[in-house]
């Protein structure tokens, strides 16, 4: 192919990278008129404003974000649905120049599929585009079947989630309410109006990182029991989780056993410490969450939550939390403690503080917010992340960070 060609498929491929960006962030500031009923679309425009002080470095680092987000559904027949979400992020600021590879920490990492792309880069800004739902579902009679791009949330408690094993989440990641997804196939298989026969499969491209699970969800005493049992990451696990009420509060736990890793001791870092990796465990993995919460009647909001893994670690938590995360733990810690309260000041205003703290190592996590429904579609977000902890504990590294948002759904 000659250099002119290159040159001219390269104009065609921004071309087209501009007209995409063009139509997502105008679309929420238009109607269709005469729109068919068999499609719809919403979604939301964001300016997020940030001020992030890290651990000895004297300046604090100030960034910006817009953030645009395009959801579509295809009604094709009554028992045929397509769906394809958009998520379109730009950053500019002190952190994006100071943060090297900067562009690998805001990629979604699916294993099966990349769906997104580098809009730009420089120095002091990134733009990205991405699909991060694309899926397609047949329903005939009781039988779902959904593939593609999709989120399957089995956890039953808000903050941890054990069972959840194909999407597990980070509360602290606030300005992502969709949560991640996953390249799945997913049959649901429907006993009753409120219980179910699951499986999902999640292929990669190493067999070590597929996923194969079944759930099967029943009510009794007015409380939802589910079951669940598969394979991920070549080892075997098996769960259980509930959700109901006591004395009109609400009551939820979960309880995942997974398959020892029991695999060598590879790494120089843990032999300088003086402990054996989260890998060389040799007994099974259990984690067990527990949650709790209540509202009053004047609107104030209480929610207790804890997490415990046999295998965590009571020091230099920091520095096992990426092994954790391979070995599909949410945490490297033995016990997490997790309270938050929350009241509506006004009918437009509601403020929320809540706290996670690790009892072994005393780092913790305080997030104290404030949100404003100045009009209809229009919401203001005031928020903050302080950490605080020694060096290696499991919040002593990050510092702490102020945040200002406004958004506009549609």
């Amino acid at each position: 192919m000659g250099q002119s060609n290159l040159m001219w498929l390269k104009m065609e491929s921004s071309q087209i990278r501009i007209k995409l960006l063009v139509i997502l962030i105008a679309l929420p500031f238009f109607k269709i008129e005469g729109q068919l009923s068999d499609f719809a679309y919403d979604g939301y425009v964001k300016y997020l404003f940030s001020s992030t002080r890290l651990p000895n470095v004297e300046e604090r680092f100030s960034d910006h974000l817009i953030h645009t987000r395009l959801n579509t559904k295809w009604y094709a027949t009554s028992s045929l649905t397509a769906a394809m979400d958009l998520r379109f992020r730009a950053f500019y600021g002190e952190l994006v120049a100071n943060t090297p590879d900067f562009i690998k920490l805001i990629r979604t990492p699916y294993e099966f599929t990349d769906l997104g792309v580098k809009l730009w880069e420089t120095k002091y800004s990134v733009g990205y585009l991405e699909i991060d739902r694309l899926w397609l579902d047949w329903i005939k009679d009781d039988l779902e079947l959904t593939v593609g791009r999709q989120r399957i949330a089995w956890g039953t408690c808000w903050v941890w989630n054990p069972t959840d094993i194909f999407n597990p989440f980070d509360v602290l990641d606030f300005d992502y309410e969709e949560r991640p997804a996953v390249d799945a196939i997913r049959a649901q298989y429907y006993t009753g109006a409120v219980t179910k026969v699951e499986a999902a499969y999640r292929p990669a491209k190493e067999s070590e990182n597929q996923i194969l699970a079944g759930l099967w969800s029943v009510n009794e005493w007015n409380y939802d029991f589910n079951f669940i049992g598969g394979m991920r990451f070549k080892r075997w696990l098996a769960g259980f989780s509930w959700v109901g009420d006591i004395l009109n509060a609400g009551f939820r736990g979960e309880v995942m056993v997974n398959q020892a890793p029991n695999e060598p001791d590879t790494s120089s870092i843990y032999m300088e410490i003086g402990e054996p990796s989260l890998s060389s465990w040799d007994k099974m993995m259990v984690s067990v969450a527990l949650s709790g919460d209540y509202t009053f009647s004047n609107t104030f909001y209480i929610h207790t939550e804890i997490l415990f893994n046999n295998n965590g670690k009571t020091s230099n938590t920091f520095l096992f939390l990426p092994e954790a995360y391979s070995l599909g733990m949410l945490t490297a810690a033995r016990w997490s403690l997790y309270q938050e309260f929350a009241y509506d000041i006004t009918p437009l205003m509601r403020g929320s503080l809540f706290g996670i703290f690790n009892p072994n190592d005393g780092s913790y996590a305080i997030v104290p917010s404030v949100t404003y429904s100045l009009f209809t579609n229009l919401d203001l977000l005031f928020i903050a992340q302080v950490f605080e902890g020694d060096k290696l504990t499991e919040f002593g590294e990050y510092g702490s960070s102020f945040f200002f948002r406004i958004k506009y759904s549609f």
